[in-house]
């Protein structure tokens, strides 16, 4: 079985959807763990990490999310195991899997220096496991130069075998063109060149209703549906419909439950959702023509300005049901990287 540890020097590189993308373009059996959740929802009363049980749903794997995880915190890390005891335990996790799977993912946390406290941090898990590290770095061209310079000094003096995917650029052509040269100098493996693409940014309403724990309570049918823009209501209906920006499509509403006005003028100029605050409840009638046009709602116990705060903070994730970007990810990792350097 081939170990693959995927890390970030820094937070939001898009490490869980390059895993997707080249499970994905890869079409082999393969496990996935990640040691030190830290991309946490509550479920079921319990803590799960979000990117931990996505790729278990999406792929339909053998293993129970929670089973990918050592622990949340660092507390109760710090006094459960020592560096001997954190080593056998992953590699306790690691050989439950060797014959079950050709490749095994192991993804690091938020930054490579995540965890680094409990012994868990990313260039931990590819020392205990004599795994190839992959890092994916994103930025501009002197950020992802001091990045790829600064990691190589303790991958060097570490004796890991490491390469990087280059996330989320702009231009892929003026790039490789003209810093892709400059950056394999300083020499590192450059495995691919990944350009950025707008719909993996958006958010879906399904990942908005995990995200905030909403109850939803019209429109499930349209929960696939992506967000691109976001309007309060906290004006007027009759002076918000003349606004430029509640007539942009694929928007997101934001208003109280109580403002009936302003949900009914949603059935004359439709929107890809709603989210409703305070948990007030709109009259039945409005939320049974909502879902006849499948546009979701979404109920919130938190006032408007508050939810507003945490849609702008969430960051774009994936769903299980979003079959869309699920393919599209596998088709640009397939047309942007080296994948048979990667797992050979």
């Amino acid at each position: 079985m081939k170990n693959i540890i995927i890390g970030s020097v820094s937070e939001n590189t898009g490490k869980t959807s390059f895993i997707i993308g080249l499970a994905k373009a890869i079409g082999k059996k393969f496990g996935y763990l990640k040691p030190f959740g830290d991309n946490l929802i509550y479920r079921k009363k319990r803590l799960w990490d979000y990117d931990a049980a996505l790729i278990t749903n999406i792929f339909n794997l053998e293993q129970n999310s929670d089973e990918m995880t050592i622990g949340f915190e660092h507390s109760k890390l710090r006094f459960m195991y020592d560096e001997a005891g954190t080593k056998a335990k992953l590699m306790e996790m690691v050989s439950h899997l060797e014959k079950s799977s050709e490749i095994l993912f192991i993804e690091g946390g938020k930054k490579i220096t995540y965890g680094a406290s409990v012994r868990l941090d990313t260039l931990s898990l590819a020392k205990y496991t004599g795994g190839k590290l992959i890092l994916v770095i994103s930025g501009d061209e002197g950020a992802i130069a001091d990045d790829i310079t600064f990691i190589k000094k303790y991958v060097k003096a570490a004796d890991i075998n490491c390469g990087a995917i280059i996330n989320k650029i702009n231009n892929v052509n003026d790039f490789r063109e003209n810093h892709l040269p400059d950056i394999e100098k300083l020499g590192m493996d450059i495995f691919g060149v990944i350009p950025n693409e707008p719909q993996l940014t958006y958010h879906t309403m399904s990942y908005l209703a995990e995200k905030l724990q909403a109850r939803i309570i019209a429109g499930e049918n349209g929960l696939s549906n992506r967000i691109k823009h976001i309007f309060i209501g906290s004006k007027a209906a009759d002076s918000a419909v003349r606004d430029p920006n509640f007539n942009q499509e694929d928007k997101l509403i934001i208003t109280s439950g109580d403002r009936s006005d302003f949900i009914a003028s949603v059935l004359v100029v439709p929107a890809s959702g709603l989210i409703l605050t305070n948990n007030i409840l709109p009259p039945p009638y409005l939320l049974s023509k909502l879902s006849e046009k499948n546009i979701p709602v979404l109920l919130v116990p938190y006032d408007t300005f508050e939810t507003a705060q945490q849609v702008d903070m969430a960051k774009a994730m994936l769903t299980k049901d979003d079959t869309e970007n699920i393919e599209l990810l596998g088709k640009i990792i397939k047309q942007n990287v080296d994948i048979d350097n990667i797992v050979k």
